[in-house]
């Protein structure tokens, strides 16, 4: 971790080298990051029909995302950032690790794509305002989760949408991604610390001193047959949506 990277104060150093040293297998459907790319489809569901009801948008549109702000914060080598620009997005992708903004920049130059790709925190982007902004299973990771979503709070434009991820704080959560998924190699060893884990009342409150309104929770489950899915289930993962 390099002292660019160091000096924004939402970044812990030892998080951004942990995700950093899986940059060059990202994009690998069966590498260290198989997981997310198994969550990205669910993410992306969620995603559209967040935008789509709040802005009254077509859900059959190609480009629903034309000519709006987006930024996504802790982006890893742009998983959610690319489909988000080939849904129209004017984008924006932060993350801490710099292997990972390297590796996502050459991604998306090879797929046509422009994104605008920064390393650092969400403090790099201070002074901006984005129509959406994304933050997917990162608050988990950051030094302070208050301050984090106050950062991403002041990032929004009148009438914009935060959309928030993360593991919810429970018994399923530390079986599944720590005693199962770390335990079994699915994801690589120490990537979670269950303590810091939040649950939705918690991160509620924080969106809330934000000065921002929570307008929608959901849960993301798992199941053998069907994989991770969309679900009224909160108790192992779950989005938290909010407005100004």
């Amino acid at each position: 971790m390099n002292a660019s990277a160091q000096q924004h104060g939402s970044i812990l150093p030892e998080e951004a080298a942990h995700f950093g040293s899986m940059a060059a297998e990202w994009w690998d459907p069966k590498g260290s990051s198989a997981m997310l790319h198994k969550l990205n489809p669910p993410r992306l569901r969620h995603v559209r029909e967040t935008i789509d009801r709040h802005w009254g948008l077509d859900p059959t549109g190609l480009r629903p995302l034309a000519g709006r702000r987006v930024a996504d914060i802790g982006c890893g080598a742009g998983l959610l950032a690319e489909p988000l620009a080939r849904l129209g997005a004017d984008m924006v992708a932060v993350d801490a690790a710099a292997e990972n903004i390297a590796v996502a920049k050459v991604h998306a130059q090879r797929q046509g794509l422009t994104i605008d790709y920064r390393h650092g925190g969400f403090e790099v982007l201070a002074g901006e305002k984005f129509d959406l902004v994304t933050s997917m299973e990162v608050i988990e990771h950051v030094a302070d989760p208050a301050s984090f979503v106050a950062g991403l709070a002041d990032l929004l434009a009148p009438d914009g949408i935060l959309i928030l991820s993360t593991p919810n704080r429970s018994p399923l959560s530390r079986l599944a991604l720590i005693g199962i998924a770390e335990g079994f190699g699915m994801i690589p060893k120490g990537t979670h610390d269950w303590s810091r884990f939040l649950t939705p009342d918690e991160l509620a409150a924080h969106v809330e001193a934000a000065g921002l309104r929570v307008i929608d929770r959901k849960g993301l489950s798992f199941s053998i047959t069907s994989g991770f899915q969309l679900s009224d289930d909160v108790t192992l993962d779950y989005f938290l949506t909010a407005v100004r």
